[in-house]
């Protein structure tokens, strides 16, 4: 795989199959498809990960979906790592926070993976909490008891505007984050 001119490596986190696909657990998926459908990008498997070469306003990325399911994220991104033979600094990882209302989303350069078992996975192969990250809510107000059911559910009908608005806002995070860098996309998207 040619990877000399790659600027980023961007991650979305969910689970393969048709199964999961609207589930707000795959919501990093979904903004990797809007911006490979946007770059004119075509998907190939590449080792345990779906993969897509894409120019984001004149950034070249590899979009990354790990096919190993949420919980071993870390394995498919370690193994990709290890083959384009680069670092944990040079990606960025898009996924669901429980702990965000829906629509929010809020850019961090490190930190804990806060309780999600697909960030936690890749940060602890890793070994490093250095990663760059676009977290995504789905919270609601009124949370279940079980997590891990609300979470495999998919998004209710009546909230696709917000789920629309708020995977376009992330691709926009993504873009701002190629051309402007994470501190100044941090300052107009976490505001």
């Amino acid at each position: 795989m040619h990877t000399e001119a790659l600027t980023k490596i961007i991650v979305g986190l969910g689970n393969p199959g048709g199964r999961y696909e609207r589930n707000r657990h795959n919501i990093g998926f979904m903004v990797l498809d809007v911006l490979a459908r946007e770059g004119s990008g075509s998907w190939a498997n590449c080792l345990l990960s779906r993969t897509c070469r894409v120019d984001i306003d004149g950034a070249k990325a590899l979009l990354v979906e790990p096919l190993t399911y949420m919980n071993n994220s870390g394995k498919a991104i370690h193994l990709l790592l290890s083959a384009l033979q680069r670092n944990p600094e040079e990606l960025l990882v898009i996924y669901d926070d429980l702990n965000l209302p829906l629509g929010r989303i809020r850019i961090r350069e490190r930190g804990s993976a806060g309780g999600h078992h697909g960030l936690e996975s890749i940060l602890t192969i890793l070994n490093t909490e250095e990663i760059l990250r676009v977290r995504m809510g789905i919270g609601e107000e009124q949370m279940p008891k079980d997590k891990a059911e609300f979470v495999l559910s998919d998004f209710p009908q009546e909230k696709q505007t917000e789920l629309d608005e708020m995977i376009r806002t992330a691709g926009n995070a993504v873009k701002s984050i190629l051309r402007d860098g994470a501190s100044k996309t941090m300052a107009i998207f976490n505001a």
